[in-house]
């Protein structure tokens, strides 16, 4: 067998040009190193130029690779950084959304407590209050608009009584149990109340639209004109409803009939006040006097 003309087995051609390049990049290297020295010793300001330039062109390098570097060490930091972040921001937000459902929750209760307080104050200084009571439910999507009260006849409530908050009036006892009452709310289509303008005494009718509105009417003039904002309280008239409780005010100009807005808000009925009726009905009437020197 004929023997194989490469003296070096296992070298490749790309092998010995790596070898032959770490050769003379030892040596030139080592010569380099050598001129420095000789330069350091024999010429040091011109060493010190050497340097500078050497420095010059090496300064950007060495930054961009510490800037690399430095990113590349803090990727890890980085992204527990994110994560503890997040985890951070979700639980702030869990935070500020339980906040404000502590907030929402006490404005409700202030605004609940106001409304009772003031119910209150007006149940001392109303000597025909029958009792406060809480209004339980209401049927607020219906055409008809009824209310329950969490108090009836044991309580002393009776069938025909008015019901008010401090805003206004809220409508009628109409039915009468134990310990609980029903009420025509004066949004109803059936409620009617007897009113009076505040500005000038003017007659009419509240009546319930069935929508959370009231429409006036003009009891004796026709085509009576209605400002926005003219305020309407009970007349008295009918000896159901005491004289100048609140019932609604104009929301818009009008003639012969007008829609008001109810002085207490149907949608926030919480606490009402059961006074009596203006005129007791089962009051018998008082026999007249006979006349002065009539003995006979």
């Amino acid at each position: 067998m004929a023997p194989s003309r490469n003296r070096r087995p296992g070298f490749s051609r790309r092998a010995q040009y790596g070898i032959f390049a770490a050769y003379v990049g030892a040596v030139g290297g080592a010569l380099i190193g050598a001129g420095m020295l000789l330069l350091s010793t024999f010429n040091p300001p011109a060493y010190g130029a050497v340097l500078g330039f050497f420095g010059e062109i090496t300064t950007p390098v060495s930054t961009f690779l510490g800037w690399a570097g430095r990113g590349i060490t803090g990727i890890p930091g980085n992204i527990s950084d994110h994560f503890t972040v997040m985890g951070e921001n979700q639980r702030l937000k869990k935070e500020i959304e339980d906040n404000a459902t502590l907030v929402q929750r006490a404005r409700t209760l202030n605004q609940e407590n106001r409304r009772l307080r003031a119910l209150l104050k007006l149940r001392d200084v109303t000597p025909e209050a029958v009792v406060a009571a809480r209004l339980v439910n209401s049927s607020m999507t219906s055409t008809r608009r009824y209310a329950t009260l969490n108090a009836g006849a044991r309580q002393g409530v009776r069938s025909g009584q008015p019901v008010r908050q401090a805003d206004g009036l809220i409508g009628q006892v109409i039915s009468v149990g134990p310990n609980n009452a029903r009420v025509m709310l004066i949004i109803d289509p059936e409620s009617l109340v007897p009113v009076r303008r505040t500005s000038d005494g003017m007659a009419a009718i509240a009546a319930g639209r069935g929508d959370g509105m009231l429409d006036i009417r003009s009891a004796n003039v026709t085509n009576a004109p209605f400002k926005a904002g003219d305020r309407f309280v009970t007349s008295g008239t009918g000896g159901i409803y005491p004289p100048n409780i609140p019932v609604g005010s104009v929301v818009r100009d009008a003639n012969d009939s007008a829609i008001a807005q109810p002085a207490a808000n149907p949608s926030a009925l919480d606490f009402a006040l059961v006074q009596k009726t203006f005129l007791d009905p089962d009051a018998a009437p008082s026999a007249p006097e006979p006349p002065a020197g009539d003995d006979k």
